[in-house]
């Protein structure tokens, strides 16, 4: 089936046709008709899969079609999203797909000023992308009105969950008809994750894309044994052999996100970092630089792991495995998306030996293991920069720049 075949509006088709989409991936496919008949759609559809334009193409032709009988302009769709990247990924995808319609989308979120925002919703938005914080300011100041809403959407329901928003999703419906159509996008299911799907969605059709393998099957994923404080040595070595490379590395914590830039500094490899202190217009900026290979190494925590769409990511390190087993599948899936090939290379210490296995059951596979001999694995930390590790190696430098020579 052809994106043609569709019953949508031929400026929309016009679009989908400029941005070189000639058909539709399994979740499209599974999905668009379904919600074009104005069904309730509950889906299970890993990473990378184009479950962003599932949802926004219908609901644009939807909107389209009511605003040539109606042209007032008023919130007939929210998408619901866990973080101000994903957000802004969204209303991108729907501006792309839109360009030829009158339909107005707008994101909004916290971390940036909220006057543009306020002024953009007087002056009228058919879809709204949020996050749940901004959503609930801006209803409790009556400058959202969700009252008319005709389509909900949660975008990334299991990461919501994880972040502690159920209460906000179950607090939206008391503003909005309970006469709507609900669609519920998950890259994974649990008990949890069905109980809320199904208080909000009504005789849903429920879509799974590949099931018993959530991680991207042109992402090739290897795993090396490398001890804690030997981590960033390898780091090094495979961006300085890889020069060409856009790469994203994902730490554990904050702190650890800016000891790895500042590492990679001092062996004159240029990092930039992306984590939850990182103010959100500098987020932005991050990205950007990092989308035009201004830099091509990021350094995120799990707060990047979804919603970021950036095209030719090479490969994915995981620097520190993530202690949720879930997450290296949103990990991984920055590189590999549609049908470009990935990498994803994990540097597994002894302590997290029980998240490599914990990850491994979770997929259902055993990660390929890339053995180093001995002499490899000192070579590769004999060939860096980086001389923090080397006593010797710091006195001379301090005995230089103390002007007393070399006493050695």
């Amino acid at each position: 089936m052809k994106f043609d075949d569709y019953k949508i509006a031929k400026v929309i088709k016009k679009e989908i046709q400029n941005l070189g989409w000639k058909r539709p991936t399994d979740i499209q496919f599974k999905a668009i008709q379904p919600i074009l008949n104005g069904e309730d759609v509950l889906a299970i559809a890993q990473t990378g899969t184009g479950k962003t334009a599932s949802f926004v193409i219908p609901i644009l032709n939807a909107i389209h079609n009511q605003l040539e009988k109606n042209p007032s302009h008023y919130v007939r769709a929210l998408v619901m999203v866990p973080t101000r990247e994903l957000a802004e990924q969204v209303e991108k995808v729907f501006a792309q797909v839109g360009k030829g319609v009158d339909v107005r989308s707008r994101s909004l979120m916290g971390g940036v000023s909220q006057d543009d925002q306020i002024t953009d919703l007087d002056n009228g938005v058919d879809v709204v992308i949020s996050t749940p914080g901004r959503m609930f300011d801006l209803i409790s100041q009556g400058v959202l009105k969700v009252d008319r809403l005709q389509t909900l959407v949660l975008d990334e329901a299991d990461h919501m969950l994880d972040l502690g928003f159920i209460k906000d999703i179950e607090d939206l419906m008391r503003h909005i008809p309970q006469k709507r159509q609900t669609l519920f996008f998950s890259a994974t299911i649990d008990k949890k994750i069905k109980k809320i799907a199904y208080n909000l969605v009504r005789n849903a059709i429920r879509i799974q894309i590949s099931p018993k393998d959530p991680v991207a099957k042109n992402i090739e994923h290897a795993v090396t044994f490398v001890e804690m404080d030997d981590k960033r040595f390898f780091l090094e070595n495979i961006i300085k052999e890889n020069k060409d490379l856009k790469i994203m590395v994902f730490v554990r914590t904050k702190v650890r996100a800016e000891r790895v830039v500042k590492a990679m500094e001092r062996v004159n490899i240029e990092a930039i970092t992306i984590h939850g202190d990182v103010e959100q217009k500098d987020r932005f900026k991050v990205l950007e630089k990092f989308k035009n290979n201004e830099v091509s190494i990021l350094v995120a925590t799990d707060v990047a792991a979804r919603g970021i769409d950036i095209p030719g990511i090479g490969a994915v390190i995981n620097y520190d495995l993530p202690e949720e087993p879930e997450n290296y599948t949103h990990r991984v899936g920055r590189t590999g998306r549609g049908k470009e090939k990935g990498v994803a290379i994990s540097f597994c210490s002894e302590s997290e030996k029980i998240l490599l296995k914990a990850i491994e059951a979770y997929n259902g596979t055993e990660i390929a293991v890339f053995d180093l001999s001995k002499q490899d694995y000192s070579a590769i930390i004999d060939d860096s920069e980086d001389g923090t590790d080397n006593w010797r190696k710091l006195i001379e430098e301090e005995n230089k720049r103390a002007g007393t020579g070399n006493e050695w």
